[in-house]
């Protein structure tokens, strides 16, 4: 959401910023419902102020016998009185207006965030690792995994297109990543283990930016709640509506759960094996932060992010996305990008977004500085630490053989039981 007094005060830097986000200007309309809002709201709070005074003034001609006085104060409180309610309705309605047009314009993005329309101009910040050199073509991992586990005829059967079953040391493996990346993330960086809802109200998906914008992508239930399309959602709103103290050091907070989402706007894509589904699990990374830290700490979180690729010994690369390319809630984001060798292509794998003050305006979540009385909006980031399905993805395509077995990687040995090669189950 973003802050109406900085756009009453710097219309024109919104519009620009708005611009490099190749929206139209806004910032006309916006003062014009906020100016019209305010005008009712004085006209209230006259209309209040003078009906204090009358009712007041009552009194005091009734004790020195000014009736007539008395009877005509009356009736201008009676007609203040009936005026008020539709004053009231009208000032509602254009603050409604006004929050209804706030929530659907993007956040504005960092002066370091190139100019770009689509992923083409996405810029390549580093990357990391070898890759590997095969001496057979390697398999994508579509056609390599379903000896090994990866069973997407039964998902199919079970609930339809983008569901897959896991099947032995596939599931296994799933699992093993996934229990990889929370203990490095809790052990190594600091972050603090949360197991949170899966199901959350239209209060959390409009705090972390997921309505209205997103309605389609996600599911609903009978009830009115919504499966979370990512778990920053359920984490980023256990803050909501909080004045937290101090905030000395970042609040981080991370999850494995579930996710889900409808995939409406990628009819087409990945339809093929495991990189888009409708139900997959992400090791969630989110830290809450007092806005003087949030680009440290969005080096941080990307930075934690890459050490599960390190660790793994997966090839990478760490790109800053463009304007166009940008998610709605972010201001600044870098992807890492696998290198997947079956495919031949970089696929991403991460998305760390520092959203600024921008989901804290729709949380009203705050900070008191220590020793201070004045309350400031914290700045909130979030970032996949990984996705734990295109990490087994990674992990068949870069360490397969050519008997079609996959070779478990090191890191990944203590999770599985003893098990350090994925065979066939045919």
């Amino acid at each position: 959401m973003h802050d109406i007094r900085f756009i009453r005060e710097n219309p024109d830097d919104f519009d620009a910023a708005l611009a490099r986000r190749g929206l139209e200007p806004l910032a006309g309309k916006l003062r014009t419902l906020d100016e019209q809002r305010r005008l009712l709201t004085t006209q209230l709070q006259e209309a209040q102020s003078r009906r204090n005074e009358a009712s007041k003034a009552i009194g005091q001609a009734m004790s020195q016998g000014d009736k007539e006085r008395a009877e005509a104060l009356k009736a201008e409180v009676a007609e203040i009185k009936a005026m008020m309610p539709g004053l009231e309705e009208q000032e509602k309605a254009l603050g409604e207006e006004l929050n209804a047009a706030l929530a659907i314009i993007p956040n504005l993005p960092a002066d370091d965030v190139p100019q770009g329309e689509d992923e083409s101009d996405n810029v390549e910040v580093s990357s990391w690792g070898e890759k590997r050199d095969f001496a057979f073509t390697p398999l994508e991992h579509a056609d390599l995994a379903p000896p090994l586990g990866m069973d997407f005829e039964t998902g199919t059967k079970l609930s339809g297109a983008r569901f897959t079953f896991l099947r032995g040391d596939m599931a296994r493996l799933h699992r093993a990543i996934a229990q990889f990346m929370l203990d490095q993330q809790t052990r190594e960086n600091g972050y603090t283990e949360c197991n949170p809802p899966v199901l959350v109200n239209d209060d959390a998906m409009f705090g972390t930016d997921k309505l209205p914008k997103f309605a389609e992508d996600s599911f609903r239930t009978t009830d009115n709640r919504w499966l979370i399309p990512t778990s920053e959602v359920s984490l980023t709103a256990s803050v909501a509506g909080e004045i937290i103290d101090d905030l000395a050091e970042p609040l981080r907070l991370t999850a494995h759960t579930l996710c889900f989402r409808s995939e409406a706007g990628s009819a087409g894509k990945d339809t093929r094996g495991f990189i888009r589904q409708h139900q997959f699990e992400k090791v969630e990374l989110v830290s809450i932060c007092k806005p003087e830290d949030s680009e440290a700490e969005h080096e941080r979180m990307t930075a934690c992010a890459e050490g599960i690729l390190q660790a793994l010994d997966l090839p990478y690369r760490k790109v800053l996305l463009c304007t166009g390319d940008m998610g709605f809630g972010a201001r600044k984001t870098y992807d890492l990008e696998v290198w997947l060798p079956g495919q031949g292509a970089y696929r991403e794998i991460s998305s760390c977004s520092n959203t600024g003050a921008f989901q804290a305006r729709r949380m009203n979540t705050r900070y008191r500085p220590e020793g201070g009385k004045k309350t400031d909006f914290v700045h909130t980031l979030n970032g996949s630490g990984l996705a734990v399905g295109r990490t087994l993805v990674a992990v068949l395509e870069n360490y397969q053989e050519e008997d079609g077995s996959v070779i478990v990687p090191d890191v990944l040995a203590p999770y599985m039981g003893g098990v350090e090669i994925l065979r066939s189950r045919q």
